[in-house]
C-alpha cells in the first residue's frame, strides 16, 4: 500500500473538498491503511485558537485570512516535521484557491504532493451534512459559490474525484491506489 509513499521521503496527501465530501472521514481512513501516516486536520489545528479565532470567511476579514495562513502553516510545518520522521501526512483542510495550494506545494517541497479533490456533488455533500452527528455538523450555506470558486481555481490540477457512488472505505482504496499516479501536482 504504498500509493503516496516515495522510496526514499514519504510523500503529502492533501484531500480537500466542500463540507460533508467526506474528508475527515475519508483522511482518517487513507491514514490507517498506511504504514506510517499522520493523519493532519485543518479544522482541529484551527480550534487551537482559544481566544480570537475568526473563522475563515468570518469577520474581520484580514484577521480570517491571517488565521487561515497560519493555519496553513502550521499544516505543512507539520506535515514536513512528520515526513522527516517517516511518516506519511494525511492533510484534511478545505483548499479552495490554486494560491492556496501552490502555498502548501511550496512549503511542503521537495516531497511529492498528491492533491484530492473530493467531489460527489453539492447535493451529496448537503445531505451529507444532514445525517452527521449534530455536533459535527457543519452550518454552511454557500456550496455554489464555493464549487463554482474551486472549478475555476483548481479545476485543472489535482484529481478530482466522485466519489458520490462510493463508501468511504472504497474511497480511501481507491485514493491509496491511484493517488501517485493521478493526484501529483508537483
Amino acid at each position: 500500500m504504498a500509493g503516496v509513499l516515495s522510496a526514499d521521503v514519504p510523500g503529502c496527501l492533501i484531500v480537500t473538498g466542500m463540507p460533508g465530501a467526506g474528508k475527515s472521514t475519508v483522511t482518517r481512513l487513507v491514514a490507517e491503511r498506511l504504514p506510517r501516516s499522520a493523519r493532519l486536520d485543518g479544522d482541529d489545528l484551527n480550534r487551537m485558537i482559544v481566544k480570537g479565532r475568526v473563522w475563515a470567511l468570518g469577520e474581520p476579514a484580514d484577521e480570517a485570512r491571517r488565521q487561515v495562513e497560519l493555519c496553513n502553516r502550521n499544516l505543512c510545518g507539520l506535515a514536513n516535521n512528520f515526513a522527516d520522521a517517516g511518516f506519511t501526512p494525511v492533510i484534511d483542510w478545505v483548499i479552495p484557491s490554486r494560491e492556496q495550494l501552490e502555498f502548501f506545494v511550496a512549503l511542503l517541497g521537495p516531497r511529492q504532493v498528491s492533491f484530492v479533490v473530493l467531489a460527489p456533488g453539492i447535493e451529496v455533500c448537503q445531505y451529507r451534512n444532514t445525517i452527521r452527528d449534530p455536533r459535527e455538523r457543519f452550518s454552511f450555506d454557500g456550496y455554489d459559490a464555493l464549487d463554482a470558486d474551486m472549478k475555476r481555481e483548481l479545476g485543472d490540477v489535482g484529481w478530482w474525484f466522485d466519489t458520490a457512488a462510493l463508501s468511504p472505505d472504497q474511497t480511501a482504496d481507491h485514493i491509496i491506489r491511484d493517488a501517485r499516479r493521478l493526484a501529483t501536482v508537483n
